[in-house]
């Protein structure tokens, strides 16, 4: 039993022991415990630490990278630079050699110019000795052109006075004759021309039956001032009135017109085609005046123009560069006896500045023209039309020239001329032109016409007795035609009546009734004209 019990007493003292030395395992394995716990979060901490130090590193290889690129790029960059800039240096080089050599030639050349500088250098102190001898004679020469240009601008007040003589010897109202073409199909009448130099004569057979039943043949010869075949051209017929422009310009009324029958080309040598060879009487006129006007700036004259256009149905006067309709407005002729002018109201007066214009006006108005259809003439113009060129003119001088000419003074005279280029109408009888009465209003336009053109002839046939008696009533106001021209029908004026003649056998009595009253025209004296001033 003590056996037992000391046993025991080991087993327990074995038991404490194991108690205690399980306590302190215990106590070591939480102390072990704690610091375990400790140097998992110091071993956190760390890892923490080292992740971050890790993350930097990395972003500061990816700078570092980035950093090596670019200067990568630059050191390209830079040497690409550098092997231009070898190669500037290597152009600079050639450069500069050639620049050398050209150094070396240049410096030979300006050697030489200087050698031809020093000769120039001489030549020049010859030519400054006579540049001062050719002032010298300039200024004589300047002094012997004003001189001239005032003997010019007296010599052209005599000139003026001869042309005017010249115009007075060859008749101050003129007849011209002209015959018109011949179309293939047409039967021409027997027409004859026997003043082969001077063109002056017509002659046209005419046959009749006498009352015992035999042919009679009649030969029938006038004389005009000028005659033109059926062949002229209209600068032909142009170049003989040509120098009444010029006494218009010289301040003398001038009136043109054409007579004949419808259809004998009467609107075709006034007005003319579309092509300049074809140019009328009145476009070329125009010309004419302008070009004179011009040259005439030459001898200190300067000159204004302006221009109506009128037009002369059943006793009507209508405004053809006007705007509105016609016969709206009533038109009176005024006649001023001091400057022997003539103006009609309402009507409009276009300024002019070249011939251009002028052809611009003439269409407008060939538009504008009453036409109608008679059995002689598809489109015959059944009025007068009568243009009018007014032009004033002053005599201011001429100035200093660019060469340094002296100025000229002018004389200060003033003229004022009117040109009136008149179309007729047509001239037949009614039984030749309409088959029957039944067209009333072109019977009325016929007698108007033939009434208007008896009341010319009335005038003409005054005119002429009035030279010879010396008083002598004028019917002028028996048309208005006739009124309208008064200052160019009277002794103050240059006149030209150009007759228009059918080539036709048809047309033959009608021709023959032409002839004679343009006879009776050529055969008139109507005085001396006289010079228009301005008023």
């Amino acid at each position: 039993m003590d056996a037992e019990r000391q046993k025991v007493s080991e087993l327990q003292a074995n038991q404490l022991s194991l108690s205690k030395e399980l306590a302190a395992a215990k106590s070591q394995e939480i102390n072990q415990r704690r610091e375990l716990v400790f140097f998992s979060d110091e071993i956190d901490s760390m890892k923490k630490v080292h992740a971050r130090e890790v993350m930097e590193l990395d972003m500061d290889v990816k700078k570092r990278d980035r950093e090596i690129r670019e200067l990568s790029e630059d050191l390209r960059v830079c040497r690409g630079d550098l092997e231009r800039e070898r190669e500037a240096v290597s152009a600079l080089k050639t450069t500069i050699s050639q620049q050398s050599t050209a150094h070396l030639t240049l410096t030979t050349q300006n050697a030489a110019l200087q050698s031809q500088a020093t000769a120039l250098q001489s030549k020049l102190d010859s030519d400054s000795n006579t540049l001062s001898e050719l002032t010298l004679k300039l200024e004589s020469a300047q002094k012997e052109i004003a001189s001239l240009k005032r003997e010019a601008m007296e010599s052209e007040t005599v000139r003026r006075k001869l042309h005017n003589m010249v115009q007075e010897l060859k008749g101050n109202i003129r007849v011209f004759c002209r015959v018109r073409p011949r179309m293939k199909e047409e039967l021409q009448a027997n027409m004859i021309f026997p003043d082969r130099r001077d063109h002056k004569e017509i002659a046209l057979y005419s046959s009749s039956e006498s009352a015992t039943g035999q042919e009679r043949k009649e030969v029938h010869t006038f004389s005009f001032d000028r005659v033109f075949e059926s062949d002229s051209t209209q600068t032909e017929v142009f170049e003989e009135i040509s120098q009444l422009a010029q006494s218009c310009i010289d301040g003398y009324n001038v009136c043109i017109f054409a007579y004949g029958q419808t259809g004998s080309g009467k609107s075709f040598t006034m007005e003319g085609g579309s092509t300049a060879a074809t140019a009328g009487m009145i476009p070329r006129a125009v010309e004419q005046v302008f070009r004179v006007a011009e040259f005439m700036k030459t001898k200190g004259w300067e000159y204004k123009m302006e221009g109506q256009f009128l037009e002369i149905y059943n006793e009507t006067i209508n405004d053809l560069l006007g705007k509105g309709e016609f016969d709206k407005k009533k038109h009176e002729i005024k006649h001023d006896l001091k400057t022997a002018s003539t103006r009609v109201t309402d009507v409009n007066i276009i300024p002019l500045h070249s011939p251009s214009q002028v052809r611009s006006l003439l269409a407008l108005a060939q538009s504008r023209r009453s036409v109608a259809a008679t059995l002689m003439n598809e489109r015959s113009s059944r009025s007068h039309s009568v243009f009018t060129l007014r032009i004033s003119g002053v005599n201011v001088g001429c100035p200093a020239g660019n060469s340094g000419e002296a100025a000229v003074a002018g004389t200060g005279e003033q003229c004022e001329g009117c040109l009136n280029l008149v179309d007729l109408a047509g001239s037949e009888r009614l039984n030749v032109s309409f088959a029957n009465g039944a067209e009333k209003e072109r019977v009325r336009e016929t007698q108007n016409i033939n009434r208007s053109l008896s009341a010319l002839g009335d005038v003409i046939a005054a005119l002429g007795e009035k030279g010879e008696k010396g008083d002598k009533h004028i019917p002028y106001r028996n048309s208005k035609l006739t009124y309208l021209l008064q200052n160019s029908l009277s002794g103050n004026s240059k006149t030209l009546m150009v007759l228009n003649l059918s080539p036709l056998a048809a047309h033959l009595g009608e021709s023959l009734t032409s002839l004679r009253f343009a006879t009776k025209v050529n055969n008139t004296t109507i005085g001396t004209a006289k010079k228009t001033k301005a008023s």
